[in-house]
């Protein structure tokens, strides 16, 4: 699988270096809506959407191994209490340099700390990883800030410069058929050279949880409600995808509920 992995990563940068792809990450915007073009990319989409006609990654976000790290992580007693999210992959800019400033990926840079505390302390609902095909160490965290909110040194720090080094921050290295597993609110940066780099990120939800589920399909990700869509995948992959779309659903049928 690892080699089956690596060649379809291969066709997919191609294709989106060649602009054959049109949804990539694209140099100088760290967050999307990302611009239909620009002068390098740092990032593929969607690997999962049927255009692209690559359905191996189908198979590599099911893999056992991932799926029962995710479980661990969240406290599930099987695959089939997971949510079917987001696939994407990572890689490296052609010719220009590109760094992320620190952030949490859904809390707002700008929150009161008061404020951050408290979203802090929600309850867990998914997870996200990294899983490198070659040498990666383009990620960069502060360990235990997932648990709390950014110290007085920490903001005065990224007031002056968000992509400044942190106190207690570590550089996560990865070897090619390693993965890392992280909160996605837990403080971090990345920092991209032009050195080879191609490392499938992925998303995965608990079963159940109707505004994550709401948030995933909502920009962009058409291809994930068609029916059709599961086609491919085995037993469990069905099953995850299924959760998404009652997921969903239920966001739908709560969204339409209105006091008379």
């Amino acid at each position: 699988m690892f080699e089956a992995a690596k060649e379809a990563c291969e066709i997919a940068v191609e294709k989106g270096r060649k602009e054959e792809w049109p949804h990539r990450r694209i140099v100088g915007k760290a967050f999307p809506p990302w611009p239909p073009s620009g002068p390098d990319i740092w990032g593929i989409q969607h690997l999962m959407h049927p255009d692209l006609k690559l359905p191996i990654f189908k198979q590599i976000y099911t893999d056992p191994k991932l799926l029962s790290t995710a479980c661990a992580i969240l406290s599930l007693p099987s695959a089939e209490n997971l949510q079917l999210e987001l696939f994407n992959l990572l890689i490296n800019p052609h010719t220009t340099p590109f760094s992320l400033p620190y952030h949490r990926d859904t809390i707002p840079a700008a929150t009161l700390p008061e404020e951050e505390a408290k979203l802090l302390t929600r309850p867990r609902t998914g997870t996200q990883y990294n899983l490198a095909l070659y040498d990666d160490a383009c990620l960069i965290v502060v360990p235990g800030s997932h648990k709390r909110p950014k110290t007085d040194e920490e903001v005065t720090t990224l007031k002056e410069n968000e992509k400044a080094p942190l106190k207690d921050e570590i550089r996560v290295a990865l070897k090619p058929n390693q993965a890392v597993f992280y909160e996605n609110d837990i403080l971090h940066r990345a920092e991209y050279d032009t050195k080879k780099r191609v490392t499938l990120h992925g998303s995965l939800g608990k079963e159940g949880q109707v505004e994550r589920a709401r948030m995933v399909l909502q920009h962009g990700v058409e291809y994930l409600k068609d029916n059709g869509f599961a086609e491919e995948m085995g037993d469990m992959g069905k099953r995850m995808w299924k959760n998404l779309i009652d997921g969903y659903g239920k966001s739908i049928d709560k969204s339409n509920i209105h006091d008379i």
